[in-house]
């Protein structure tokens, strides 16, 4: 077996038409999954089609190296972990093949939600829906038989999976469809049932009856009357009897209403036996919930603090479906009067009321556990054990047993699981960088699938044996063990396949191979200075680390292992804006996992600090446009953005920025020169031949449509009106004028200083001010980025202190103030004050209006108007306050657009390298722009409306404009309105 991943790579680069990723950057971005688990790779695959699988399994069968599938990453189990090729089918083997109705046939690295998303307008689904459904590829859901919430209405997923094709451990290419009649699959079936045939006794014997299990080979289901099912075998083998490459499931029509309820009660056993009393009358999901899930999802909404009352111990979560309506409404009221009817049943009943409350019910119980990930502290919850599955009848006893377990090990956990089909997931809080906690949770795994078996349970109830559970298959399946042996041999005969999944190894413990967790290397200061490891000691033999943000000892390090790896991030779903740079090119080094990874493998010593150095991981960094979603929607709130920031950093300090990056963070200066000459400046702007030049020098796009330069600035103009004198009103506004407003739509400028002064608010724009800096820090400039804000602080901070309030039309611009100048002035009280006392100009007004301060006398503009909440305005997590203020307009209709980033992302979008990314990145929203439906489009931010005109028919205008038109301040704005009717 060739030991150096290079040689692998380099025979298999020749076999195969898809990537091969051997560098050691891609290997450790593949190293881990959702799992506690860690094992680089030797090499990674990115197939594109079903001969590069058979090549590479070939291949690998040749040298003896090891073949593990991987889709999303998202297992809990460390399923698609190994030490040899693994196989990525996420990246291009992701489409429909075909559909004809009643079944579909699909590759394996299609994501769950996406084949729902395209089934929906034919009314159509495929009815098993794991938790992560807007990240798991079907592939995945076949390996491990995933069911989720929902079982109970629809089963697991061999119920709806019709027939694979698959490569198996020998290279060759079986399909289980029945319409192929592949001589092949009749000839293994047929070896397999003369093999199993005789031990249908001891099958029967050892298979769990009486709960849903996953753990194993599902030999009792593949075997019929004189027959093997092939299908029923593979699902649930978690590739190791072979690599599917397609799948045709079958598909059921989707309820025409769906509903839900909170039931609330005083403990998990009287929950656990309420259940058993639901799941009879037709409930379609029946999720527990406990004390402490219910802390954090009040913490996490505060409509949930008002719901739930804070003596519940436990909560049902209950979905019901129904052909209509009316049919849904009784059904709910039939549920909601038995459970008050009888006595101790539910001590409270909450119905869904809204399509917002059902949203609201459904995230709590989905998304809670993925967000325990995000709790303070050195001890996180973790799986290992979260998988166990029992007779529903026997959860009430397993409860009290659970609680006598956890008290003898003393150890503190959550339990969140689907008691309708007594399938649990047990999240203990441990500390894996501790010995003691390492063995208590090998300890408490033992102890509790003691219990299960006692109970007659399985350790695995949808997510799999892999490296959690393997090893205790012994003593789940006793001489089944051997009997999964052999049919491994059948489709694997070299033992490549995933090994030490299912079938156990001699040795194996659910404890090797954990992630690191060890405390990070030192690190130097901003200002130089040893910072130190978690200890607060430095270890001169080490290489320090240099962190370019100030960071308390040992909170990058622990910023970056808070990712728990569960794939949130590779989310395309419209209920999260996500990483724009994923949603159009789904690789695992564009997902903020991998940023994770990066910085984690650096800051704990894995990959030397040098790597930050290397053009690889720039690329890795620069696919981050420091758009903030990801902290935002991470179930953890893992702050990406700000590692990233020190990874870009780490570059430039020493290499510099690259010719388009040195433009992009000057593009204040590049707007100050072509505003001497604005004459010219848009000539050349609008020229092709300009344009052209301007793409080989500084590397701006030929084809990006900017808006024209203006041809006063606007701080010229508001010197001649004696703007830039300080105001002695009372009230006042210090207008932060960014590089948009000020060079290019000086209107807006204009607008809000009508809109403030109309409110008898004195208003003041000095004309020495500069711009925020935040195109500096998105490139990782951070050296300039703080000389800047450290002037910027100091002019702020003395208006805040003669009674400014310091208000900006550009959400990066307050971003960079409120958030961006903490990180880079950390202990400058100063920065503090102004972050404080800086707000949105949206934000401004709006919080008038809440003060009953702002004045309505809004003349009426009958519009449709499209919104788009820019990244950054989210970021600021102050809720919508420009959507609020338009919503005052009387006559105007507005529509929120909820179709993720602009793909501008700053400069980002400027670049000519990144223009055709940046375009495909804001497909869905400028195709809702040339919909039609629209008469103008709105937004606060300056580059997400230079995307939103680019291509579209529509003018696109930020909502003070609008506000100032509707007060009868700006008639220009009024005239191109009526334009647009004319």
């Amino acid at each position: 077996m060739p030991q150096v991943p290079s040689r692998i790579a380099e025979d298999l680069r020749g076999l195969i038409a898809g990537d091969v990723l051997s560098d050691e950057l891609s290997r450790r971005l593949y190293a881990t999954d959702g799992s506690l688990y860690e094992v680089q790779p030797a090499v990674v695959v990115r197939p594109r089609f079903t001969d590069d699988v058979v090549a590479t399994v070939r291949y690998a069968a040749s040298v003896e190296t090891p073949v593990h599938a991987r889709g999303a990453g998202s297992g809990l189990a460390g399923g698609c972990l190994g030490p040899g090729i693994v196989v990525d089918f996420s990246r291009y083997m992701r489409r429909i093949v075909s559909d004809d109705g009643p079944t579909v046939r699909v590759q394996p690295g299609l994501v769950h939600a996406e084949l729902n998303r395209r089934l929906a307008p034919s009314g159509r689904l495929f009815g098993p829906d794991p938790e992560m459904t807007q990240v798991t590829t079907l592939g995945g859901v076949a390996a491990v038989d995933s069911s989720g919430s929902r079982r109970l209405a629809y089963g697991s997923a061999r119920e709806h999976v019709v027939g694979v094709t698959l490569v198996t451990g020998g290279g060759r290419v079986v399909s289980t469809r029945p319409a192929d009649a592949d001589p092949a699959a009749a000839a293994l079936s047929a070896r397999l049932l003369g093999m199993l045939d005789p031990l249908r006794p001891t099958i029967r014997e050892y298979t769990p009856r009486g709960c849903v299990s996953t753990s194993g080979y599902a030999l009792d289901r593949a075997l019929g009357a004189g027959e093997l099912d092939l299908t029923q075998l593979l699902v649930g083998s978690e590739g190791t009897l072979g690599l599917i490459t397609d799948l045709t499931l079958s598909t059921v029509p989707a309820p025409g209403a769906t509903g839900a309820m909170l039931l609330t009660f005083p403990s998990l056993e009287v929950a656990a036996e309420a259940a058993q009393m639901l799941t009879p009358m037709g409930v379609c999901a029946c999720d527990l919930i406990d004390r402490r899930l219910l802390n954090l999802a009040r913490e996490i909404d505060p409509r949930l603090e008002v719901m739930l009352s804070g003596a519940a111990e436990a909560v049902l979560h209950v979905e019901v479906f129904a052909d209509d309506q009316a049919e849904l409404s009784g059904k709910l009221a039939r549920l909601a009067d038995f459970a008050r009817s009888h006595e101790s049943l539910a001590a409270d009943v909450i119905i869904a009321e809204t399509p917002e409350d059902q949203a609201l019910f459904s995230l709590m119980a989905r998304h809670l556990v993925s967000a325990l990930h995000g709790l303070k502290g050195v001890r996180k919850a973790v799986p290992g054990v979260e998988d166990v599955a029992l007779p529903p009848a026997a959860l009430p006893q397993f409860f009290l047993r659970l609680q006598q377990i956890l008290k003898r090990r003393e150890v503190t956990a959550s339990v969140y699981g689907h008691a309708g089909h007594g399938q649990l997931h047990v999240r203990p809080l441990l500390d894996l960088s501790s010995d003691a906690d390492v063995r208590r949770l090998e300890a408490l795994a033992s102890d509790l699938y003691d219990t299960v078996w006692l109970l007659g349970g399985s350790i695995s109830g949808e997510h799999g044996d892999g490296l959690s559970r393997t090893p205790f298959a012994s003593r789940q399946h006793g001489p089944l063990v051997n009997v999964f042996r052999a049919v491994k041999a059948a489709f694997d005969p070299a033992g490549v396949l995933n090994p030490a999944k299912v079938v156990p190894s001699p040795g194996g413990r659910m404890t090797h191979h954990l992630r690191t967790t060890g405390h990070e290397a030192p690190v130097r200061s901003p200002a130089g200075d040893a910072a130190g490891d978690a200890t607060g000691e430095t270890d001169p033999a080490k290489p320090l680390v240099e962190l370019q943000l100030a960071w308390k000892p040992g909170e990058a390090a622990e910023a970056a292992r808070a990712c728990n790896g569960c794939g949130a991030c590779r989310s395309k779903g419209d209920e999260v804006r996500m990483c724009p740079i994923f949603r159009y090119t789904p690789r695992e080094e564009a997902s903020p996992r991998a940023k994770a990874n990066l910085m984690r493998a650096v800051l704990s010593g894995e990959l030397p600090p040098e790597t930050l150095l290397l053009d690889n991981a720039k690329q890795v960094a620069d696919l981050c446009v420091n758009c903030h979603q990801c902290r935002l929607d991470c179930p953890a709130e893992v702050d990406i953005p700000r590692l990233m920031l020190e990874a870009k950093a780490s570059y430039v300090t020493t290499n510099g920025l690259q010719r388009e990056a040195w433009w992009a963070a000057r593009i204040d200066a590049l707007a100050k020169v072509a505003s001497r000459s604005p004459a010219l400046s848009n000539a050349v702007l609008s020229s092709p031949a300009g344009r052209w030049v301007l793409e080989r020098t500084v590397g701006l796009a030929a084809g990006r449509q900017l808006p024209p330069v203006a041809r006063r600035t606007y701080l010229s103009q508001a010197a001649s009106r004696r703007l830039n004198r300080p105001s002695p009103a009372a009230e006042k506004v210090f207008y932060f004028v960014d590089t948009y407003a000020n060079h290019f739509d000086t209107q807006l400028g204009v607008a809000l200083e009508r809109i403030v002064r109309r409110h008898n608010v004195g208003f003041y724009a000095p004309a020495d001010q500069t711009h925020s800096g935040m195109a500096f820090i998105s490139q990782g400039a951070l050296k300039p980025a703080r000389r800047l804000a450290r002037r910027n602080v100091s002019r702020l901070a003395e208006a805040v202190r003669d009674g400014y309030a310091i208000v900006a039309t550009e959400p990066s611009a307050v971003l960079a103030i409120t958030h961006e100048y903490l990180h880079l002035l950390p202990d400058d009280d100063d920065a503090q004050l102004v972050a404080a006392n800086t707000f949105e100009a949206c934000h401004y007004l709006w919080r008038r209006h809440v003060e009953a301060r702002l004045r309505l006398d809004l003349q009426p503009l009958p519009y449709h108007v499209a919104h788009h909440t820019p990244c950054h305005m989210k970021a600021l997590r102050i809720g919508s306050p420009a959507e609020n203020l338009l919503r005052l307009i009387p006559e105007l209709r507005l529509v929120r657009i909820e179709k993720g980033c602009s793909g501008m992302a700053g400069t980002y979008g400027l670049a000519r390298r990144n223009y055709r990314s940046s375009l495909r990145a804001g497909l869905p929203l400028l195709s809702e722009m040339r919909s039609g439906r629209h008469q103008l489009g709105s937004t606060e931010c300056g580059s997400c409306r230079t995307q939103m005109e680019q291509n579209s028919p529509v003018p696109t205008i930020h909502p003070i404009k609008l506000l100032a038109a509707s007060y009868g301040e700006m008639p220009e704005i009024r005239e191109l309105l009526a334009s647009l009717t004319a």
